[in-house]
């Protein structure tokens, strides 16, 4: 049977990438996405290189505190956005409706559940999202990311599946070609510093601080700052002669990854499995004022399977990273290699495909 799912995965990465791999997988096995986005520029970029997926837009309705005066706005944004997901199930003859976290998602579930249609979300965090905090009481089925988010949904019919990944994640690169689409060199080693689609000032400025030890230490960097900080950080490579890829973000992320030996990043659910996936050992730095500091949890969950070290960013300075760039530099290191190893067996591959499954099992 060709199962029609609607997929309401906007607003950001985090929510839109995972999404589009599931997209991507359905369409593989013959059936039929249609993905709903946000009207963010992110959703706007992302969907460009992905033309063969179907999608609708929904305005961006980030729920704000019960008493602010945007709740009104808000109130009747979702109510807008409710009926309009409504008809667009309705049209699309939809079998199954799954929300990947984020208010995006509620409206097309509460209507996918009022029309009788399969109901399905994704956390890929160890803490879940208020979004989908509030999703599971039209959920059928709740679908995780990691063991650690279970006890968060007592009394609902949940499946540990994985956070999914893009194709392109899931290939295999050669680190000599990869690396050559950066300008460096295979010689040395790399690393990769990552603050999320957002870019993290914190730890662009760490790195800035730290640009004379590094190149001390002779490695050479891929430093993806964000749109925000790139012209600061940029300025400030400028007179210190190392080696390096300085650019506001990447839309080749899997040659970034196939080219590093260590990566310095946040801990977003989606990055952590992209790492993962690579086998990068890592230093966590988790964004301090994430929501219910959801991705200090996740860096828990990682740096106590021994797959990356974990460091706030009130701890981090120049000295602290140097220390511990220094433990993990040696590729003949035995806590490099037993760190790549527990990374790698973190990853869940075939996620999106164990997504799909549950999809197609439980909505015939």
């Amino acid at each position: 049977m060709n199962a029609r799912v609607v997929i309401a995965c906007g607003g950001t990465g985090g929510h839109l990438f995972p999404g589009i791999a599931i997209a991507e997988c359905l369409l593989d096995r013959g059936h039929d996405p249609l993905l709903v986005i946000s009207e963010k520029e992110i959703d706007a970029i992302a969907i460009r290189s992905h033309e063969h997926l179907k999608y609708v837009s929904l305005p961006s309705i980030g729920m704000p505190k019960v008493y602010s005066p945007r709740m009104l706005n808000f109130v009747f944004r979702y109510i807008k956005s409710y009926f309009y997901c409504k008809n667009v199930i309705k049209e699309f003859e939809a079998d199954a409706v799954l929300g990947m976290g984020g208010f995006t998602s509620l409206p097309a579930l509460m209507a996918g559940q009022g029309m009788g249609v399969k109901t399905f979300i994704h956390e890929s965090n160890a803490y879940p999202g208020k979004a989908n905090r509030v999703a599971a009481r039209w959920a059928d089925i709740v679908l995780l990311g990691m063991e650690a988010c279970r006890q968060h949904f007592p009394g609902k019919n949940v499946k540990v599946v994985g956070t999914p990944l893009r194709g392109v994640m899931r290939k295999s690169y050669d680190r000599n070609q990869a690396i050559e689409h950066f300008n460096l060199s295979s010689e040395k080693k790399t690393l990769l510093i990552l603050g999320g689609s957002q870019g993290a000032y914190g730890i662009n400025s760490v790195i800035t601080d730290s640009l004379t030890d590094l190149k001390d230490l002779g490695v050479q960097i891929i430093h993806l700052t964000g749109p925000a900080d790139y012209d600061r950080v940029s300025s400030l490579y400028e007179g210190v002669e190392i080696d390096s890829h300085i650019a506001p973000f990447c839309d080749c992320m899997q040659l970034a990854y196939a080219s590093c030996d260590i990566a310095i990043a946040r801990s977003g659910a989606s990055s952590l499995a992209e790492l993962s996936a690579f086998g990068i050992p890592s230093i966590l730095v988790p964004y301090p004022y994430a929501t219910d500091d959801h991705q200090t949890l996740n860096a828990v969950v990682y740096s106590d399977a021994g797959a990356s070290l974990m460091r706030q960013e009130s701890e981090m300075s120049s000295s602290a990273l140097i220390s511990s760039l220094s433990q993990l530099l040696d590729s003949n290191n035995e806590v490099y290699k037993q760190m790549s190893s527990a990374m790698r067996k973190m990853a869940v591959i075939d996620a999106a495909e164990n997504i799909c499954e549950q999809i197609l099992v439980n909505s015939k």
